[in-house]
């Protein structure tokens, strides 16, 4: 191979990557694009009355290309819950490194997080609601549920496990804090589904201080 033929070789090779890569970068925006779609008809219309169609008119595309993309209204809700689970994690996880140093900062932060409007707001809460209500008749979501608050209490619970070694709390158990402390967020977020309007963010927080006061007052004080 000359030096000139090597040229166009070399050329044409690094073009195809390059559009290779474009293709990669579109297919992943189209998919985001639907499944943004998904979650702002399932926030307006709930998880049964959501179709496909639905899906195509609010991105604006054809039901064609949510076919191509998912190929099944199933895939593309079980794709939306996975990204909303990972959604989730992602600012989880951001929000532990961030909170600093000692576990009592961490675990505030964590609850704080819940009751934040990136997370509690109009559009996804109500979706967490539409697919917990259908954990039971299907597997697929419960799996991806279940594996969601596994993670979540085992970080609430050894977050509550040092406090109480920190502070020598005397019966007090780290698992039942833990629960505590998630059914308490767990409620709030339905009363905000019931009534938007009317929640009260900072009672709500105020609530959680409270509560956390009550189990570890040397920390909360």
């Amino acid at each position: 191979m000359n030096e000139y033929s090597f040229i166009v070789w070399q050329n044409r090779d690094m073009g195809a990557t390059a559009k290779s890569a474009r293709r990669t970068a579109s297919r992943k925006l189209r998919r985001q694009q639907l499944i943004d779609a998904t979650i702002k008809c399932i926030a307006r219309n709930g998880l049964g009355s959501t179709s496909i169609g639905d899906v195509a008119k609010e991105a604006g595309l054809s039901q064609g290309i949510v076919n191509l993309h998912f190929e099944s209204k199933d895939n593309l809700l079980t794709e939306t819950l996975r990204f909303v689970v990972d959604e989730y994690k992602t600012q989880f996880n951001r929000t532990f490194d961030e909170a600093g140093p000692g576990a009592a900062e961490k675990l505030l932060a964590l609850i704080q997080l819940d009751l934040h409007p990136s997370i509690m707001n109009r559009q996804k809460t109500p979706v967490w609601f539409a697919f917990w209500g259908e954990v039971k008749s299907r597997p697929t979501y419960r799996r991806i549920c279940d594996t969601r608050d596994k993670y979540y209490d085992k970080v609430f619970e050894e977050l509550c496990a040092t406090i109480i070694a920190e502070g020598k709390y005397k019966n007090v158990s780290a698992s039942s804090v833990a629960v505590a402390l998630n059914a308490m967020t767990n409620g709030m977020w339905l009363s905000y589904l019931i009534s938007p309007r009317s929640f009260d963010r900072d009672q709500a927080n105020t609530a959680v201080s409270d509560l956390l006061r009550t189990y570890f007052p040397n920390h909360y004080s």
